[in-house]
């Protein structure tokens, strides 16, 4: 496994997992493609929360790259990279009907807090907050 910035000739294989990815991701490098055996297979970014947090936004593995590690391997690979950066601790969230939580947890991930948007335009489950001590 391989995490890599994306590059202008990863953007048809980024928008395809996530058309709503724009071009401040591309800018900022907080977007990677993550590569498996020289085939791109998912992507992963983050942005920065109160200009020192980082906050993993989304790992999307396409389907045939499931179930194998390579998300649990994108995963530590980008907490290496951030406390290579001199960070101290990372966050994430995912919605409280996910499966993901369980993997977050298993990498040592713990809850800490929540925001509810029921009765409101943007109604769905909990979303749960977690972070990890790198």
């Amino acid at each position: 496994m391989v995490l890599k910035y994306a590059e202008e000739t990863d953007r048809a294989f980024v928008k395809k997992l996530n058309p709503h990815i724009g071009e401040e991701a591309f800018q900022a490098k907080s977007l990677y493609v993550i590569w498996k055996d020289a085939q791109p297979a998912g992507i992963l970014s983050y942005c920065m929360l109160w200009d020192h947090l980082p906050f993993l936004n989304l790992i999307y593995l396409e389907e045939p790259y499931r179930g194998n590690g390579l998300g649990t391997q994108a995963i530590r690979e980008w907490e290496s990279i951030m406390k290579r950066k001199g960070h101290k601790m990372v966050l994430l969230s995912t919605q409280a009907d996910e499966r993901a939580q369980f993997l977050y947890r298993r990498l040592g991930y713990i809850d800490c807090g929540c925001l509810l948007f029921h009765d409101t335009p943007f109604d769905q489950p909990a979303e749960i907050f977690m972070r990890k001590i790198l």
